[in-house]
């Protein structure tokens, strides 16, 4: 209900107007009524009114100075002046101030109401304006919270080859020449699992402090996997390997002191990868905050550690490994047993190629490895709990045997998953939707629900049934408003909200997109 205050000095004229005001049927009420210029400008500033009608002619401050004063204070007010001097010289001052109603003394109730109802209607409009806006900025937000997380894992699973950083900058809006990966990793203060709920609360603590320490175009945040969040910092400098740490410090620093304060049952480490100038090197930055992080985790008494290039001339070339890896996932990922094979052999030759190469060194490239399937798996929806087993074996050979027969479980699942498990998550997908379509139900929701990455479950609803998932949530409400109509005690209005929209003005263009009739018309159509 929209409020309403009266000025005027004559008390009559007051009474008069909030009596045909209040007794109207207008979604308005008068909730003040103020002697003077003076006393209307207190009154403002404690009623936040959203109409008033100011008299132009009174002692003291007058109605075209109270109106410059309380705009002054309140740019949203609506004013419809009264007055008994229909002259071109008041009305034009008041224009001036964006008032656009302007009625006489004495004033008749229909031109009363009709300059209220033109206000009124005016004031609704801009609220339902700025509520479509509001919440086209939180879907937008949304959907660039999704892309974001995609690009960070495709990044990360160096499936993004041909990216640069001229493209993130065009992207973002913003020029962008250098980043660098840092991994964030939440661990339980006691033995054990951490629950489900404090990863929750952590990932979204994580995105709401890192956008309140950096700027938002400049940090992109991963999805939480096995505990551990991936963020990427991009900058506009080029930064130098020798003093990046610097900021990456002070973000460090502020990330410590806030999660110190919000008291979880969990302690934050940080492993940092260094900067690179070209968007196909930052996979390597986050290969390296990985190795930072395991070091990191040996320790007891640090929180966060840079990466070091110390012993990496054990290791074999760095981007032979990185296109065995991306060769290695994408197999696993298509569930291609002989082309995974094939390309772990090429990986064990490489590594027997070297000497010199030690067990540990095996190891950590194993480690490295099967975190990203992991990663990737979890992406996808896959729940696999096979472990390496090879903790306690100091012997190379055994390790590669070890290594080769998990990563043969690991696809043979994969391929288990894609022939039945994909087809039973969409049904419970649909079962959730058809539970839920009368709530703000999203994409992210869903996915959460059936444990699938948005990403992935949009990708299965466009492959398997040929729509997007707005379009079945569509399809689904709309079937369920037909049925509804059928009921003639129910309003349109009502079954409206009762499939799951707000608006009835939205509700009957999507209805009419749908069925090629609106509401109405349908309604009437089955009646008859």
């Amino acid at each position: 209900m929209l409020k309403v205050l009266i000025v005027d000095d004559e008390v009559l004229e007051r009474k008069a107007l909030t009596k045909i005001i209040n007794s109207s049927s207008l979604d308005v009420m008068v909730m003040g009524e103020a002697p003077n210029g003076r006393k209307a400008i207190e009154m403002a500033e404690e009623l936040k009114p959203d109409i008033i009608f100011m008299d132009i002619k009174m002692p003291g401050i007058d109605g075209v100075q109270a109106v410059k004063e309380i705009k002054k204070r309140n740019h949203g007010i609506r004013f419809i002046m009264v007055s008994a001097f229909n002259t071109f010289e008041y009305a034009k001052e008041v224009m001036q101030q964006g008032v656009k109603e302007y009625i006489l003394k004495p004033s008749r109730k229909q031109d009363i109401l009709e300059s209220l109802q033109r206000v009124s209607t005016e004031i609704h409009e801009e609220k339902k304006s700025m509520r479509e806006k509001q919440s086209l900025v939180e879907n937008l937000d949304r959907a660039v919270s999704i892309a974001q997380k995609e690009w960070v894992s495709s990044l990360i699973m160096n499936q993004v080859q041909d990216i640069s950083f001229d493209e993130w900058s065009q992207l973002l809006g913003v020029e962008m020449n250098s980043g660098y990966i840092m991994l964030c990793s939440l661990l339980p203060k006691v033995k054990g699992e951490l629950d489900v709920q404090i990863k929750q609360d952590f990932y979204l603590w994580l995105k709401e402090v890192l956008r309140t320490i950096v700027k938002k175009e400049e940090v992109m945040i991963g999805p939480m996997t096995a505990s551990q969040v991936p963020v990427l910092f991009l900058s506009q400098q080029l930064l130098e390997k020798a003093h990046f740490k610097t900021s990456a410090q002070q973000t460090i620093e502020s990330l410590l002191s806030s999660f110190s304060k919000k008291q979880m049952n969990a302690d934050l480490r940080i492993g940092v990868g260094l900067p690179y100038s070209q968007g196909h090197e930052l996979n390597k930055s986050y290969h390296e905050a990985v190795v930072a992080l395991e070091h990191l985790l040996k320790t007891t008494n640090r929180k966060y550690l840079f990466s070091s290039k110390q012993g990496a001339a054990e290791m074999p070339s760095l981007s032979d490994l990185l296109e065995i890896e991306k060769k290695l996932l994408e197999g696993v990922r298509q569930g291609d047993l002989n082309q995974v094979m094939f390309i772990f052999d090429s990986f064990v030759t490489k590594l027997n190629g070297n000497k010199g190469l030690k067990a540990a060194v095996v190891k950590k490239s194993f480690d490295e490895l099967f975190i990203l399937l992991s990663r990737m798996m979890h992406d996808l929806g896959i729940h696999f709990e096979g472990s390496l087993g090879f903790d306690e074996i100091d012997d190379t050979n055994t390790i590669l045997e070890q290594g080769k027969a998990h990563l043969l479980s690991v696809v043979k699942h994969v391929q288990l998953w894609r022939n039945s498990h994909a087809k039973g998550m969409l049904h419970k997908a649909k079962e959730y939707i058809e539970n839920h379509y009368a709530d703000s139900i999203t994409l992210e929701q869903v996915a959460e629900y059936v444990e699938l990455s948005p990403f992935y479950l949009s990708k299965l609803f466009k492959d398997r049934f040929g729509m997007t998932f707005i379009d079945y949530v569509t399809e689904v409400r709309i079937k369920q408003a037909k049925l509804e109509m059928v009921d003639a005690s129910k309003s349109l209005k009502e079954i409206c909200y009762s499939v799951g929209y707000k608006d009835p003005n939205y509700f009957s263009r999507v209805f009419k997109k749908q069925t090629g009739l609106s509401p109405s018309e349908f309604r009437r159509e089955t009646a008859g």
